[in-house]
């Protein structure tokens, strides 16, 4: 009979349970990574939407004011300066908007690459950390096949021992009848 499959297979498991948790932890690792970089590729889209968003309300006032000029007689100069006032505040606009967008992207960016180094050697410690705990693993497996395997030669020495007196009892017994038999015959 052989002791050791049942220890053999316990710690195959074991040692597959343990790589599979290492792989689940290096994906959500990639996870995050790649939700980094999607995150920083979108801030040109949002950047681009945000900047029509503000140039389609300049476009509004603009409409407004041009309405204004329109209808109110004598108004053309103080549309006017109505007009540069409003164009500057939204030449200031967009331009504070670029420069906190890139200030943003930058920031994200360098929060990405610190994440993505980090997680790197990180990672490097893991597999290092995995690497000796799946050595030692083996190493009690290989103690703990052959303590059961040597349990298992003990237990079927002991069986074989067993069977042994079992069979003496038996002979003791069937000689012992024998006697009690030809003792009631004489």
């Amino acid at each position: 009979m052989d002791y050791a499959t049942p220890v053999t297979t316990t710690f195959e498991v074991q040692r597959a349970t343990i790589k599979q948790s290492q792989r689940a932890f290096e994906q959500g690792v990639e996870f995050q990574k790649r939700l980094n970089e999607a995150v920083i590729n979108s801030f040109d889209s949002q950047e681009s939407a945000q900047r029509r968003g503000v140039e389609l309300f300049q476009t509004a006032i603009h409409s407004y004011l041009d309405a204004v000029e329109s209808t109110v007689p004598g108004a053309a100069a103080t549309v006017e300066e109505i007009r540069t006032a409003v164009d500057e505040q939204f030449d200031f606009l967009l331009e504070n908007h670029a420069e906190t967008f890139e200030a943003v992207v930058t920031e994200y960016q360098d929060g990405a690459d610190a994440y993505d180094e980090m997680t790197a050697d990180y990672l490097e410690a893991l597999d290092e950390q995995v690497a000796l705990l799946v050595e030692a693993h083996e190493e009690l497996e290989a103690q703990s096949v052959e303590t059961a395997e040597q349990w298992g030669a003990q237990i079927e020495e002991l069986q074989d021992q067993v069977e042994e007196v079992q069979e003496q009892v038996r002979d003791v017994q069937e000689q012992a009848a024998e006697a009690v038999d030809i003792d009631v015959e004489a």
